[in-house]
């Protein structure tokens, strides 16, 4: 027969279908290992004030309060502080009930020149539209937001883009989520009222410290022009803590502080996060060493026309060219009136 056949010479092992073994495969190297790591943090740092923002932009409170006017140049915002305690609530010497509004502040970003942030005072004599001349705070107890706007733009010839309404027993949260503020005033104040204790200098305070330093009225010698510049004191230091690089890093701090900031805040209906956003960077503005802050040109603290108390007279002439000033930034960076001497 024949002889057999030669056997074919076996083949060396060959990879396996799937690709090379797992010893073959390429290893990242630490460089590699370092981009794709970096690449992963960076999507990290983006996309979570991404989500941050949206989320926060759907835990907004909305309440009708814009005018609908024709726009005036820059960005104007309107914020309101809302107080439910009842000490100074009730049926006011004008014989107006209903919610009251303590503190009034106008932030009017111009198109250049500094940011301004104006106290207007609670008892400033003004028109209220459909009412007559009463003080300013009766504005937003006979018609809300609305009306207390539709006031402030015949005040200061500014239409109001963003309102914003904080409730004031909020304060304490806000003040608390960014880990409490420094505050400073030079008298001691023992008052029972605002639950305000304080000896002379700068202390570091919790939030209701701070909510307590902000409702201080009545032991001020100042009055409500004194209350203003400590309530835009503490919006100052809060602002100031709410640094981007001091929250990139701590995720936990930033939803501790949204949940509080939009607890306690109400705006307008076409605000949204990034407008938020915006307005603190104005206030921060604002608070520098180029912005604006202080009150319009006051005649006198004690006016009274009848009917409704003690109320603040703004100067009748200096007044509209204040307002005008800041429209258009033309007004020098500083402080700005205050109690009139004398």
């Amino acid at each position: 027969g024949r002889p057999p056949a030669p056997r074919a010479s076996p083949r060396p092992a060959g990879p396996p279908a799937g690709g090379p073994p797992p010893s073959a495969r390429p290893r990242l190297r630490p460089r590699r290992l370092a981009a794709v790591v970096g690449l992963l943090l960076l999507v990290v740092l983006i996309a979570w004030p991404v989500g941050l923002l949206l989320w926060a932009g759907g835990k907004l409170q909305h309440t009708p309060a814009l005018s609908g006017a024709a726009d005036t140049p820059g960005t104007t915002y309107l914020l309101a502080g809302s107080d439910a305690r009842g000490d100074e609530g009730g049926i006011a010497e004008d014989g107006t009930e209903g919610q009251r509004t303590d503190t009034i502040l106008l932030l009017h970003v111009p198109d250049s020149g500094p940011t301004a942030l104006v106290s207007l005072p609670r008892d400033t004599y003004v028109d209220v539209p459909g009412h007559g001349g009463s003080k300013l705070n009766s504005a937003f107890a006979w018609g809300g937001a609305p009306l207390l706007v539709q006031t402030v733009e015949g005040l200061t010839g500014l239409t109001v883009d963003h309102y914003a309404e904080i409730g004031m027993g909020g304060v304490a949260h806000v003040v608390d989520a960014v880990g409490g503020v420094n505050l400073c005033y030079d008298g001691a104040v023992d008052d029972p009222d605002s639950g305000m204790v304080w000896t002379p200098g700068c202390h570091d305070v919790d939030g209701t410290q701070a909510l307590a330093f902000a409702r201080m009225r009545k032991a001020d010698p100042q009055g409500d022009v004194g209350r203003a510049l400590r309530q835009r004191q503490l919006i100052g230091a809060v602002v100031a803590k709410v640094s981007p690089g001091a929250l990139a890093v701590r995720p936990g701090a930033q939803v501790a502080l949204v949940d509080a900031g939009t607890g306690a805040l109400t705006f307008d209906e076409s605000t949204g996060a990034l407008d938020v956003a915006r307005l603190a960077l104005a206030f921060r503005a604002a608070n520098g060493p180029e912005g604006i802050t202080g009150t319009p040109p006051i005649a006198t603290m004690d006016y009274r026309p009848g009917g409704i108390g003690s109320a603040v007279l703004l100067d009748e002439a200096a007044t509209p060219p204040f307002f005008a000033a800041v429209r258009d930034g033309t007004l020098p960076p500083g402080p700005v009136g205050g109690i009139p001497a004398g």
